[in-house]
């Protein structure tokens, strides 16, 4: 075999790596294609915390509020039946 030169290892070494993105990208192409999917769909302009902060300052009541649990759902049907 000749003589191992910077070159030829730096080849070797970028060979392994093309190889291993490929792998990986075969290897979980389901769960990335749905990830990519889901980021082309998303609106950057959206900002999820706003719209969050919005809605609650809005259902400050508690007449509209919406029971969060069994217990709560069960408290608000009895005090609406008496």
């Amino acid at each position: 075999m000749g003589k191992s030169t910077p070159v030829k290892q730096a080849a070797v070494v970028l060979g392994a790596l093309a190889f291993g993105w490929m792998a990986i990208e075969m290897a979980f192409k389901p769960l990335l294609d749905k990830a990519r999917s889901a980021m082309d769909n998303s609106d950057p302009d959206r900002e999820p915390d706003d719209i969050d902060s919005a809605r609650k300052d809005d259902s400050d009541s508690d007449s509209d509020r919406k029971p969060i649990s069994y217990a709560d759902a069960v408290a608000k049907n009895i005090a609406g039946a008496s």
